[in-house]
Formats: C-alpha cells, structure tokens, sequence
C-alpha cells in the first residue's frame, strides 16, 4: 500500500517585508540626506578650481562648514567633462538640478577668501551657509526616554511571567496564569504509600481520599459526600510533603502541584487571578486534587497586623481561594490539600467544616514508626550484617523522617571517610553525634584548668541523672568539644505521652547537676553551665505559667493553644500575679539546685573518680557508670514498669 505524503506547509512570502525595507530605506535617505535620489558625483580641491575658474559653477552650497556642493550651469552639463554625471539614473532620469559635485574642504576661512578673489576676478556664481542637522538621531533622542520605560516594562513582564520564550506580548498576558505543576496519569510518579514509612494514622485519611477519587460511589450511595479539602499540619520534616507526593502517584487522576508563595506577587489581582486559573483548570480536568504546599503564606488571619495596608493583596488571594473552594458554583470533584507547619496562624473561615474538612496531624514518629523508616533509607546502603535496627529506633527519640534520612546519609559519608566497605553501629551512633552535637573540634585549644572543669562539670550531669528515678538514663558522656558546646551528656529520654510534677523536677536537678559539681569541689561556677540554666528557666516557667504544675498560682494557665493571642504588648495577668510567678520559677529553680548539691556532696568520691576517667578517655559509656556508681537505684522498678506497659 503507497501512503500519501503529507503536504508539510510551505513557509509564505509575504511582501509586506519589502515594502518595509523600502520605507526604511526612503526615510533613511530623508532622514539622512537631503532627499534627492540622484547621484554626486565626488571632486578635490583642485578640480573645483579649475571649473570654478572656467565659469562652469552656477552656485556653491557649504553644508555645515565643512562640506562643499556644487551646482553646474547648464552649459558645462554638456561638456564631455561632465557627462558621466549626468547619466540617467535607474528611472531614466537625468541629474540637471544638482548637486552635481561635493567635496570637503580644511579650512572654512581660507576656502571663503579663495570664493571672494574668485568674485573679485569677476567670476559669476553663489555661494551661501547652510546647516543640516541629523533629524533621525534627534527624533531618537527625543523618544528615548519612552524607548526606555517600554523596553524596562516589558523586560518585568517577561521575567514576572516566568520565562523567555515565546513574544514579550504573549508573556504579559500569562502573567495571571497559575504556576501550578500538573502530574497526570502521563507523568512517571514512582512514589506510592509504600515508600511512606511511619505515619499510620495520616496515611489511613489520605488513602481514603484517594479512594474516594478512584470509587466514589461506595461513599455517595449512602448519601455522603466527597470532602472538599484535607489540611496535612505538622512539623518540618515529618513527610507531609512525601505524604502528597503518594497521593500524586496513587491517585491516577491530574494532580496540580504548587506552594503557597506562587500565588503572590507585586502586581494587584494577580494573586486571585491565578487562584482562579488554578480551579478552573482543576474543574476542566475533574475529578482531580490540588496540593498547596506552606498554605500558611497565603492562608494567615485575615486583619492582623496589617497597619500599612500591606497585605491587601494577600487578603484578596486568600478570598477568592476561600470563594473557589466553598461557595457558588464550586465542584465537588476537586479535592484540595494543603500542608502547613503554622495551622495556628490560619484563617478561621479557611479552617472550618465545608472547606478543609479534615486536619490530619502528621506527628514526629515514634519507636516502632522510626524503625520502619530506618528500614527503608537503609535499603539504598551497604550495611554490615550484624547491624540492629531496633537499637538505631531507640537511639533517635524525637527525630523526624527527615533527620533519620540525614543520618542514613551522614553515616554512609562517616564510614567512607574511613575507608570502611559496609555502614556498621559506631558509623550510626557518630552520625547522631554529629547531627545533634555539632562537628567535633578535637583541635580547639583548652587549658588543663579549663579541661579540669568541664569533665566535672559533665561527670556532675551523668551522677545525679543515674541516681535520680526519673531522669533520662545516660548513653555517653565526652568532653571533647562539638559545636559551640564544650563537653556534653547524651542520655535516651524515655517516650512519654503526659510528665508528672517529680518527673519535670527530676530531669531539673540532672540539668542543674554540672553546676552543682563545679560548687562543690571548686567552691566556684563558670559561665559553662548557660545552657542549663536557660533550659531549667524554660521548664520552670512552663510549670508555673502553663501547666499548673505549683504552690503558688494554683490551677491557672496563661497559654493559648489557638495562637490568636498577642502578648507583645500586654501580659494576661497583673503585676502582682508576675511577681508571683517569677518568686514561684526562682523557688522551683533553686530547690532543685540545693537537691543537685546534695547528691554530689555525697557522692563526691565517686564524683572524683568518675571525672578522672573521663579525663583520661575523653569520652566513657554506661559500663563506666556500672563500674563506679553501681547499678542505678531504680532500674529493677523501671523495668517492671516497661514490662507492664508493654503487656
């Protein structure tokens, strides 16, 4: 079978490109010249006088003192001498007006004497000045300004429409366009909720939205609806964003992609203008989701600080979203996500029933969540066989997905910066040193004094926390310097869901335990011991002010959950109530300094030799403190707790 060729369009000659050239052309000579489309023919000095001699010039003409054109009379046009000048031109016709001959003279003053012994020799012609000046470059000068200001304007159209291609006309009008991405069923989207390690409760809602998309019919059969928004809140770094990346990938409808800062600009309407771009391009293509990502840029309480009027733009993006999403004329087919780490700073309109019916709270993962996402950044790693994932789980309390993937990473770099074939423990337990700790600095220069000091000071953290109940049991203790911190303490803090008065208290007294050291076996305190006492400071003032947790103020709390509060300028309490409080937060702080000092007074032996090893190994574990201290007080009760919660 012969197929037919197809006619591939043939690029048209349109003539209007030579009409163009040809009045380019015409003004440039106008412009230019003097608009005279004959020839000149071109002369010297010496020429000039021979014929200004022999009577051949009728009249000359100086063009801008420098330039001279000649006018022959009509008897020396018919000389062979002059005939080549005189040819016809390309429209047949002939040069008997002139100028006929041009040339440039030096001197003006000295050319004039020779024209006026010229006339003195009774020679007949004229001569006059003329000056021509350059009208194309004045006419350019003069719209300069104008030039400018368009070619600037359209320079910002372009760069605020996103790109450089295609005309400067067109770009301009894109400038209202959403910037949203679209993923479609055509985009290779490889992540699904199997890579979503963790965060059992968030995926369950989401999986559900999605199966909403895909059957809706199993829902709206008995009469329910398909919510119009899910709202994903969390901390940084918990997956809220990876949570929508499955949703793009599982999902296999179109799925629009953007974050909050797209939709505002410098330019008035833009912002709402895009929004309506957004949701009518989502409707077009329906069923569909859009994801908006750090929602809180455009989505903050409408009427707070807002004294310039600087925010009008905002506000008016933030209502046509709350227009698209729930009002006249809206699709139940599109479903909006967003996700924010600020929910408390949001629009109460944007939060409500109708528009965003589903907060889903994406919380830091916890023992068993942490392993399942250790499970999955190790699988691209080269581990050693023996490594415990169940320990790498309880080494990283409060960690999110993110710092967990930072540490994978971290301790592949550790273990090939020492030559090593495999990622093994100490590559793990380094990395989570380096992340919380800081780089270490073994080269920073401390005295002996210095170094003294710091090695009581931390052996002072580790003794009163293993002989108090409620503390954090220890992991390591160094004073090798990392960070902006000296020495350090690392303990494993036990998961709790609510802490109890002689908890919070407990873990004081093993914060205030360096300081208390320091007293007494130097009898002095150094400014080492800052950040304890502004964390000490922090959780007494959370004990007083937000708990209740006291003797003094009783069962009250200054906190406000909702965020809405302002205390930049007045406190919720009164002045006597702030006396009170700083009293209560200075007696709590103190009391539980007194116990520090207590328990390192008793111990001081232990203390000295504690410190001593420390100094000598720079860094020791929990079989040091065994081998000293013995067993903790309260680990046979500890371990009867766990066992209960456990069953």
């Amino acid at each position: 079978m012969i197929q037919k060729k197809k006619n591939t369009p043939q690029p048209k000659f349109n003539p209007y490109w030579i009409y163009g050239i040809v009045i380019v052309v015409l003004l440039g000579l106008s412009f230019f010249g003097d608009g005279n489309l004959q020839s000149t023919g071109r002369t010297n000095t010496s020429q000039f006088e021979r014929y200004l001699m022999n009577g051949e010039i009728e009249r000359i003409l100086i063009l801008n003192e420098k330039t001279a054109k000649i006018y022959l009379n009509s008897e020396a046009l018919g000389r062979p001498d002059h005939q080549e000048i005189n040819k016809p031109n390309l429209l047949g016709q002939k040069n008997t007006q002139g100028p006929h001959y041009e040339f440039e003279f030096g001197d003006l003053k000295l050319f004039q004497e020779k024209l006026e012994r010229a006339k003195a020799n009774n020679v007949e012609f004229e001569y006059e000045f003329i000056t021509i000046e350059n009208k194309f470059f004045d006419i350019v000068l003069s719209f300069l300004p104008i030039i400018i200001i368009v070619a600037v304007w359209i320079f910002i159209m372009r760069r605020m429409s996103g790109g450089s291609g295609g005309g400067a006309g067109g770009q301009i009008f894109n400038i209202g366009k959403s910037k949203a991405k679209l993923f479609d069923e055509k985009t290779d989207i490889k992540i699904t909720f199997k890579d979503v390690a963790g965060l059992e409760g968030a995926k369950e809602e989401v999986q559900e939205i999605v199966e909403f998309l895909k059957n809706p019919q199993k829902y709206t059969v008995l009469g329910g609806k398909i919510p119009k928004g899910a709202l994903l809140v969390g901390q940084p770094g918990t997956g809220k964003t990876l949570l929508a990346k499955a949703v793009a990938g599982e999902a296999k409808v179109p799925f629009f992609s953007l974050s909050g800062s797209d939709f505002v600009e410098m330019f008035v309407g833009v912002g709402a203008s895009r929004v309506r771009d957004l949701f009518k391009q989502a409707k077009d293509k329906s069923p569909a989701i859009i994801f908006i990502d750090e929602i809180d840029a455009i989505g903050r309480a409408r009427g707070k600080s807002n004294m310039t009027g600087s925010n009008d733009e905002r506000e008016n993006t933030l209502n046509q979203l709350l227009t698209e999403m729930d009002g006249f004329g809206t699709n139940t087919n599109v479903i909006v996500l967003a996700a924010t780490n600020r929910a408390d700073v949001l629009d109460k309109a944007l939060m409500r029933a109708g528009r965003f019916d589903r907060q889903i709270y994406v919380d830091l993962p916890d023992v068993r969540e942490r392993k399942e996402i250790f499970a999955v950044h190790l699988k691209p790693l080269k581990t050693t066989k023996t490594l415990d994932i169940d320990f790498l789980s309880k080494q990283t309390p409060g960690f999110s997905g993110a710092d967990i993937a930072n540490v994978c990473n971290e301790a592949a770099l550790i273990a090939a910066r020492k030559n090593k074939k495999s990622v093994g423990k100490q590559d793990f337990l380094d990395a989570v040193d380096r992340i919380v700790g800081g780089l270490e600095k073994k080269n920073k220069i401390i005295t002996p004094e210095e170094k003294k000091t710091i090695a009581f000071h931390e052996a002072g953290h580790a003794m009163v926390s293993w002989l108090l109940e409620f503390a954090a049991p220890l992991v390591k203790v160094t004073i090798v310097p990392r960070g902006q911190s000296l020495g350090a303490a690392w303990y494993l803090p036990e998961e709790r869901m609510i802490v109890r008065t002689e908890q919070m208290l407990d873990e004081m007294c093993a914060t205030l335990g360096g300081r208390a050291a320091e007293k007494v076996i130097f009898d002095k305190i150094s400014t080492g011991a800052l950040s304890d006492l502004e964390k000490v400071t922090r959780q007494a003032k959370a004990m007083v002010t937000v708990y209740g947790l006291n003797d003094e103020i009783g069962n009250i709390t200054y906190y406000d959950s909702s965020g809405q509060a302002d205390y930049s300028f007045s406190k919720p309490y009164s002045e006597e109530t702030a006396q009170k409080i700083d009293k209560e937060i200075s007696k709590i702080v103190e009391s539980q300094y007194k116990r520090a000092c207590e328990l390192v007074e008793k111990n001081k032996d232990k203390l000295t030799e504690l410190a001593e090893r420390l100094l000598e190994k720079e860094v020791i574990f929990k079989d040091d403190l065994v081998k000293i201290l013995g067993e903790r007080p309260f680990a046979k009760k500890e371990e009867e707790n766990k066992s209960k919660t456990k069953a």
